[in-house]
């Protein structure tokens, strides 16, 4: 095999993979009231980890998760937190042993989420990619 032909195989394999990597299994959704049109990963992560309780444009933020076994949720904590799911349980245990935190809320359907946060100005949460929001939401976007 030729250099070439190795690097020819290389881009039809890798470039697939890169496309599939960059679409996410959630998006972020905030009340429509809401400023906020762009968070980084990290500024979500400290909102989702009640780091940072307050939006800058004022308010109490309100976040709301969906239930564990939801796969949003799973590649929500792994792509903002940069941790399993079991290391964000562990968080939370040491949090509420504490006495520092409480998790923020679950709900069991994306539905769910969709009204708590149309019905929340400051509620931010996250939804299966491709759900329809329907009025009253808008999704947020995400930067490194």
């Amino acid at each position: 095999m030729t250099i070439k032909t190795l690097f020819c195989f290389l881009a039809i394999v890798v470039a697939p993979i890169e496309i599939v990597a960059q679409e996410r299994a959630y998006q972020v959704v905030v009340n429509v009231a809401n400023p906020v049109s762009r968070l980084s990963r990290a500024e979500v992560s400290r909102i989702f980890l009640k780091r940072q309780p307050s939006w800058k444009h004022g308010g109490s933020i309100l976040p709301v998760d969906l239930e564990r076994s939801s796969k949003a949720r799973i590649a929500f904590t792994t792509d903002v937190h940069s941790r399993s799911m079991n290391a964000i349980g562990t968080f939370w245990q040491q949090q509420i042993f504490a006495g520092k935190q409480v998790p923020p809320p679950e709900k069991s359907k994306d539905e769910d989420i969709l009204n708590h946060v149309r019905s929340n100005p400051n509620a931010i949460g996250y939804v299966s990619a491709g759900t329809a929001l329907g009025s009253g939401v808008k999704v947020v976007t995400l930067t490194q």
